[in-house]
């Protein structure tokens, strides 16, 4: 049912919108809509148009929100002089035909620049992927009233900026695209490592970032940045499998097995990549994805081509300078020229307050200090990067790490 359902909520959700322009309400009207199919059709069947049946209900709900809020300032005699008309509401009834353009606009009104990263995505999960309030909330570890209060503020700044249901200015097109794909990468990182609970991975959150990408990569074909974010979270996804134990725990890269790995993910990725860089203009996703896409292509870890790593990501770096890309280099670095080099490029890491409490830093200075012999100034990193991560899995995984170095 949900994989029936999900893919209809944009589609749904810009029905309504080129009909009544209330992003909120129509939001909430949407998401009754699917609720009221999630009770309705496990019991009497799908309908032979489902898209058609949800925006029927969920016009409905609609204009019954429109009449009690006219009549409660005593307004009823013109709600009923402007009634719609009943087969409007049937489930029949003819609707306008709805693309995947129109996912691309509700992306881009979701991550109105007025809005902050963490709403972008919380009001992307709700209108667009059609997550339940309650599974964003699971989803970010925060109470439902909390996350519910969010994204009611979200709709009340969008609306307050002027945000409607329609392309950008060409003008703002390409910043408004980047918010949007920034997005839908936060969305997939947090899906495939969980930044805290008992799970390390969240499925529901990957298919979705997975999912939205395509679409917009349906709009927008040429994009090549679009098309590496899509090959990036493939070439990711694809070791999904081999990354957690029976239990649960964490599999680090090196150590998994890699015939657990999606083939059929890591072509499609290859390809997409391949292709993105032969002929579009070249961008940060796309280094991303080609670096993944070395690490898919080799067979074992000791095969992995750690020098071209060191080059793209030096490439990565000079096209979207920040903190985690100069961590990742550092690792690459420790990989292709010794732990100890790794570990001087982490010294100005150290000192930058945006990794003070960054537990990826010390976990990544533990592993060079194990590789270089120094077992105890390793351990005591372990020890920091558990106490920092809000994940089970990781700090079940480094807390073994540093038991393993105790004498």
């Amino acid at each position: 049912m949900e994989t029936l359902l999900r893919p209809l909520a944009p589609r749904v959700l810009a029905a309504l919108l080129r009909r009544h322009g209330s992003l909120e309400a129509c939001e909430d009207a949407v998401q009754e809509a699917m609720l009221a199919a999630a009770r309705q059709w496990p019991e009497q069947g799908a309908p032979d148009s489902p898209e058609r049946w949800l925006i029927a209900v969920a016009d409905r709900r609609m204009t019954d929100h429109l009449r009690s809020e006219l009549a409660s300032k005593r307004r009823e005699e013109k709600v009923a002089a402007q009634a719609l008309p009943e087969e409007l509401l049937s489930p029949a009834a003819d609707q306008e035909p709805v693309g995947e353009d129109d996912t691309l606009m509700l992306l881009m009104l979701c991550c109105h620049p007025s809005l902050t990263p963490a709403s972008q995505i919380a009001i992307t999960l709700r209108a667009v992927g059609g997550l339940t309030t309650a599974e964003i909330a699971r989803a970010f570890l925060v109470p439902e009233k909390t996350m519910a209060q969010r994204i009611s503020r979200a709709k009340q700044s969008i609306k307050a900026a002027g945000g409607q249901f329609h392309m950008p200015p060409v003008a703002e097109q390409a910043d408004r695209l980047r918010v949007v794909l920034h997005v839908l990468y936060l969305i997939f990182n947090e899906g495939y490592k969980a930044t805290g609970g008992p799970d390390l991975t969240r499925g529901d959150l990957t298919r979705e970032a997975i999912r939205l990408t395509r679409t917009i990569g349906r709009v927008l074909p040429e994009d090549g940045e679009i098309t590496g974010l899509l090959a990036l979270m493939l070439l990711t996804d694809a070791r999904r499998p081999a990354r957690t134990r029976p239990d649960g725990g964490l599999v680090p890269l090196a150590e998994q097995d890699r015939s657990l790995w999606n083939r059929e993910l890591i072509d499609e990725g290859v390809a997409l990549i391949s292709r993105a860089l032969a002929t579009s203009r070249l961008g940060p996703y796309q280094v991303q994805a080609a670096i993944a896409a070395v690490h898919a292509e080799a067979a074992r870890a000791e095969d992995t081509d750690w020098r071209q790593i060191v080059a793209l990501y030096e490439l990565a770096e000079q096209l979207d300078p920040n903190p985690i890309v100069t961590l990742n280099h550092a690792v690459a670095v420790g990989m292709s020229e010794g732990p100890r080099a790794g570990l001087a490029m982490l010294v100005a890491l150290q000192e930058d307050p945006r990794m003070a409490l960054n537990h990826n830093l010390f976990a990544v200075r533990a592993h060079l200090l194990e590789m270089a012999g120094d077992t105890s100034a390793a351990r005591d990193s372990y020890d920091t990067a558990a106490r920092l991560t809000t994940s089970l899995p990781e700090q079940q995984y480094l807390q073994d790490r540093a038991l393993r170095l105790r004498p």
